[in-house]
Order: structure tokens, then C-alpha cells, then sequence
């Protein structure tokens, strides 16, 4: 059964997930490194900002900031000619400054306006972005491999999460570790194509959008508005390997390392009864981050769900329910999953 996207209002983040039609493996070295640097120019584009996201060899996963198109500036002449070179060719961006230059000198201020509505649509839009950036990327790939069709398992997933640092970092984790999650790497940062690791490496665009997650913690103060790597980084590293340490093995006369909780952790798990700190969890695969449809405290859920019962054409009173299975730090989601909650 399909399900309406749950919008936000305002500033809203949502975590989207696509997976290759058949889940077949097309996503290689150079499939991911062309869905990076296709994903950032339609990010610079369409005034996005991509959190984190992680590209896996048959599906892929976002945290997107989307803005609030209410307070976006106008759009004019010279910030969608800027806004075109993230993504166009010298080509059409030559036609569409010789068209608003006809406009001007005619005078004709109709015209003008109808060229930059064009644009102004499909910008701050998540919907649209994600359907550019899929199309897009389609269109690439048939061409470069002589196919036609569909590449995607029907539409996007998306999660809306509350723009609180708590949520904000439960999910980027969760991206982020996929690959080690997958048996690929035992460290995050030696999987190039998710956001963590290209942070690491001196992107500038992933660490921007790491950034957005501290900004939004009540721990920062409202002055220290400009947050360095520096700061974010070490404190995003131990977000991320909270959920164990790394152990040093021999084996055939060789040193290894790998990942093991320590005795520390296990005696919490003991003493909690088997209920896991969702630490720990971060490294399974995890339903309420991709079918909880919202996901934030209590109040948030019951507002969005407030504000959207009737469309969502649910009859119950409350819509938060609580994350079961660990102890989530109090998150809610306003789907309550019934099976196959943590896999």
C-alpha cells in the first residue's frame, strides 16, 4: 500500500531511501562517483542541502534539509543564471540569458517573470529534486549501457525527522554506517561514497552539511554560529563509534582489527535486560528509519500528525508511538511497526 509523504513545515529534514528496480547491483566505483557529483550540483540548484547520504551498490540513502519556500528569496536574473552553472552547459545558459535579455529590452516584464517562474517551481522542492536526481541518473546510466526502462523499485522513501541535534544524529548515524552495517569496511571513513568519509577527506559540501546537525543542538550557544570542522568532526566520530571499539586479533601470525563491544557495554546490556542502547543498533538494519514515516520526540509526531490527521485520513487520537526494541532516547515515529522492526 502506498503512503502520502509526510510534508513538514518550515525548515523540514527528511531521510529518503531509493532501491535499484530487482535490487540488482548497478552502483560500481564509477556509477557512485557520478550519483555524488550529479546529486551535488541539483543540490546547489534547487538551494537543498544534503545532511549526509551514503550510496550502496543497490540503493541509496539521503538526510536532506529542504528549506522553507516561504521565506526564499526571490528568485531574478543573476541568481538563477549562478544557480543554472551548478548544473547546466554554457550552452543553455547562454540561450536563457539572451531570452531574459530580449524580455528586458522589450520591456516586457511578463515575459521576464514566466522565464524565471520556469525555475522558481522546481526549486527548495524535495519531490523535485529527488525526481531530478533519479531521472537524471537514469538517463546517464541507460545511455551509457545501451538500456532502456525504469531503474528504480517504484517511487522514494522518505522519513520525515525532527530538526532536533538528537534526531538529526540517530539517522545520520544510521546512514553513515551502512557499509559497515553491510560487512563492506570496518570503518566508516574507508567508504568513500557516504558523507562522513568525504568530510574526512576535506569536502567542503559534506562537511557543510554535518554542520547542520550541531546547529541545531540547544548545547551551542546562539553566537557560535560559525562551527569548524575541527569541533564537528571528533564529535561526529565518537557519535558514530560509540556503538563499540575496535579489537586487535592475531591470525596467521598476522595483527588485525576489527570491531567488539567491551566488556563495559556488554555488562550494560546485562543489566538492561537485553534492551540494546540503539547505539548498538545503528549497525542493523532498522525500519523506523525508512517506514516510520516521522520520527522525533513525542511532541513533534503529535504535532505533525495534528496538523495532517485529516489528509493522512487516520481516526486515532494520538500519533506518537514509541521506538520499541532498545532504548532510543525517548524517539518517537507516528507508524507503529508491528513486525520486523530491527533486522
Amino acid at each position: 500500500m502506498r503512503h502520502s509523504r509526510i510534508k513538514g513545515e518550515g525548515i523540514s529534514y527528511y531521510h529518503c531511501l531509493s532501491r535499484v528496480v530487482d535490487r540488482r547491483f548497478i552502483f560500481g566505483e564509477t556509477e557512485k562517483e557520478h550519483f555524488v557529483a550529479l546529486m551535488r550540483k541539483l543540490e546547489a540548484f534547487h538551494g537543498m542541502r544534503v545532511v549526509t547520504y551514503c550510496v550502496m551498490s543497490n540503493h541509496f540513502h539521503l538526510l536532506v534539509e529542504e528549506p522553507d519556500r516561504e521565506s526564499l528569496p526571490a528568485l531574478d536574473r543573476e541568481m538563477l543564471l549562478k544557480r543554472m552553472g551548478f548544473l547546466y552547459d554554457s550552452h543553455t545558459i547562454r540561450t536563457v540569458r539572451e531570452e531574459l535579455e530580449r524580455a528586458a529590452e522589450a520591456g516586457n516584464t511578463r515575459w521576464e517573470q514566466e522565464i524565471l517562474e520556469r525555475y522558481r517551481r522546481r526549486m527548495g522542492d524535495l519531490s523535485i529534486f529527488m525526481k531530478e536526481l533519479k531521472q537524471r541518473f537514469t538517463q546517464w546510466y541507460n545511455r551509457r549501457n545501451g538500456r532502456r526502462g525504469t531503474l528504480w523499485e517504484d517511487r522514494y522513501k522518505s522519513l520525515l525527522v525532527e530538526g532536533d541535534s538528537q534526531a538529526l544524529m540517530t539517522v545520520a548515524a544510521y546512514i553513515d554506517l551502512n557499509p559497515v552495517r553491510a560487512g563492506i569496511v570496518n570503518e566508516v571513513e574507508s567508504y568513500r561514497w557516504c558523507g562522513y568519509a568525504s568530510a574526512v577527506a576535506g569536502n567542503c559540501w559534506a562537511r557543510e552539511g554535518l554542520h547542520r546537525i550541531w546547529g541545531q543542538s540547544p548545547a551551542i550557544s546562539a553566537t557560535e554560529n560559525e562551527l569548524s570542522w575541527e569541533t564537528v568532526g571528533p564529535e561526529y566520530r565518537l557519535w558514530l563509534y560509540s556503538e563499540g571499539v575496535e579489537k586487535e586479533t592475531v591470525a596467521a601470525g598476522e595483527k588485525k582489527r576489527r570491531k567488539g563491544f567491551s566488556a563495559e557495554e556488554h555488562e550494560a546490556v546485562i543489566k538492561a535486560a537485553g534492551q540494546l542502547p540503539y547505539h548498538s543498533l545503528l549497525r542493523k538494519r532498522v525500519r523506523y528509519f525508512t517506514d516510520g514515516a516521522v520520527i522525533g520526540s513525542a511532541d513533534f509526531v503529535n504535532l505533525v500528525f495534528a496538523n495532517q490527521k485529516e489528509q493522512l485520513g487516520l481516526k486515532r487520537k494520538t500519533g506518537a508511538r514509541k521506538m520499541k526494541g532498545a532504548d532510543w532516547g525517548g524517539l518517537c515515529v507516528l507508524r507503529d511497526l508491528q513486525k520486523d522492526r530491527i533486522g
